[in-house]
């Protein structure tokens, strides 16, 4: 082939797209580090300059996709971890309120975000202002003896806020673009893919920081489309039970997360009997500003000690940054606490990995039953269909392929419609074992037990084809056949008769606790 037909096709993208060769996290580095320029020199980064230079390194423009104005803002602030990082630790030995008042001249050189992605607006991800960030790390007293986790790491501000005071680190950051930009940015650092949810779950063994920073997502968890507001709740709680005894966990949430709101009040008093909440105090919205919101946060700041007193310190109002940074230097200074060999080994920190697993074609059969227990026993019957399709919409429902001895109707009238009366059920096989007196003392009714049955069935068998998990155990991929580790799914079933469904669920769950 001539080298004319060779830059003809690739100039055509027949070869390939030079977009799928374009590493990601690199490229925002490149962005950020021109950028970074800019901010050192103490001049306004335009979104004209931002645009510039992330067409330069994405090798095309947001009008033709090459990247969108979300990955702009990231650079955007991986910027202002460069300028940190050269000019930080300097920054540091000044005054506190001086270093508050150089971060918000600093962010006000750089553009306000004003248009957001799918995915950002989803995941809830407002990266933490670095003027909060440098409060939220001082209140956490971060020391170079610290492993501080992050457990929702976003672009890494937090994370450098701590990494200036010389502390180890351990991140995580489900946003897979985000994960690019953190393992090109904190080279060596553990870094995991996780729900932060469940951090406490997936870590394993005794590795256990010394401090939290977080701002955890307010109301949104992965693969839901509602709105989750036990998220913030669930985000903490397993932060605190990973955090080492002694330890100190600042997190960022809501302004209405607090002790003072009624629906939150339990859960803060469930924190303070067993650890100490020091302090919680909201903030004015306009730090938000150049992050395109103006939405009121709160600081919240939990020692993993027992709590000298019943009394919950919190401040209803939404206070300036200065305002709490005199508060913050008037919290307690942390506890004492036991820095084991594992905790020193920040890199050995692993997440659990899905075990090899193996799968069973036939149930096991069971020899013996205890005495409580039978085997429900049931006749099947031919079916029949009706006269077809009726002018009525719905049809009286009862088990059409099977008929339990001694089994009771059920109380409640139940239809099911016309046109699917007109389908055949399937005749099962799977005999469930069951507390005998579900039928002599008529807890299940012959439709409940039905449901039972069909369920098992279902239970017994598995979908087509093989899957690979990942370690979030989130994430399905389709295996190659005998592929390791690959594992099948079993067949699920639907319930949707609320009047069947509702009391079999009560029933069965007093015998399967």
């Amino acid at each position: 082939m001539s080298d004319a037909m060779v830059q003809q096709l690739f100039t055509q993208g027949s070869l390939f797209d030079l977009q799928t060769v374009i590493d990601y996290g690199q490229s925002v580095i490149n962005v950020a580090q021109e950028l970074a320029k800019v901010l050192t020199d103490n001049r306004p980064l335009s979104t004209k300059t931002v645009s510039s230079q992330m067409n330069r390194y994405f090798l095309g423009t947001a009008a033709s996709g090459a990247w969108q104005w979300k990955d702009a803002y990231e650079a955007v602030e991986v910027a202002q971890i460069l300028y940190l990082r050269q000019k930080g630790y300097k920054l540091l030995l000044e005054s506190p309120l001086t270093v508050l008042l150089e971060l918000q001249k600093l962010v006000a050189l750089c553009p306000t975000h004003t248009r957001r992605s799918e995915e950002s607006v989803q995941l809830q991800q407002f990266s933490t202002p670095l003027p909060l960030a440098y409060l939220v790390a001082k209140a956490g007293f971060v020391q170079a003896t610290d492993l501080v986790l992050e457990p929702s790491a976003g672009t890494g501000l937090l994370a450098q806020m701590a990494k200036l005071r010389g502390a180890s680190l351990m991140l995580n950051e489900l946003a897979p673009d985000r994960s690019k930009i953190l393992r090109r940015l904190f080279p060596g650092t553990p870094l995991f893919g996780i729900n932060a949810e469940q951090i406490n779950d997936y870590l394993a063994g005794k590795t256990q920081p010394s401090v939290v920073l977080m701002n955890p997502p307010f109301s949104a968890s992965p693969k839901i489309n509602s709105r989750n507001p036990d998220a913030t709740k669930r985000h903490i709680n397993s932060a605190l039970q990973r955090l080492a005894d002694g330890g100190r966990l600042v997190t960022i949430t809501a302004n209405w997360f607090s002790p003072n709101n009624p629906t939150w009040r339990e859960t803060f008093v469930r924190w303070h009997s067993e650890a100490r909440v020091l302090m919680s105090v909201g903030v004015n919205g306009k730090v938000y500003s150049k992050h395109g919101t103006t939405i009121d946060t709160r600081i919240t700041v939990i020692d993993k000690v027992p709590a000298d007193s019943s009394e919950i310190p919190c401040i209803t109002e939404t206070l300036d940054l200065p305002e709490i940074l005199a508060l913050i230097e008037q919290l307690p200074q942390r506890s004492s606490w036991e820095r084991s060999e594992k905790v020193k080994a920040a890199a050995k920190a692993i997440v659990v990995q899905l075990p090899k697993r193996t799968t069973v074609v036939q149930p096991e059969t069971v020899s013996s039953l205890p005495d409580d227990l039978i085997v429900l026993e049931y006749e099947v019957i031919e079916w029949t269909a009706s006269e077809g399709l009726k002018d009525t919409l719905y049809e009286t429902y009862r088990p059409q392929r099977i008929r339990i001895k001694d089994a009771l109707p059920h109380p409640s009238l139940l239809c099911e419609s016309a046109a699917l009366a007109l389908v055949s059920p399937p005749a099962p096989t799977y005999k469930p074992h069951l507390p005998s007196n579900i039928i002599t003392q008529g807890l299940l009714s012959e439709a409940q037990l039905e449901s039972v049955i069909y369920a098992g069935q279902a239970h017994c068998e598995f979908l087509s084809g093989s899957y690979i998990v990942d370690d979030s155990w989130d994430n399905v991929t389709v295996a190659a056949q005998g592929e390791e580790n690959a594992v099948r799914f079993r067949r699920g079933w639907l319930l949707e008769n609320s009047k069947v469904f509702y009391p079999l669920k009560i029933t069965l769950a007093s015998y399967l606790r």
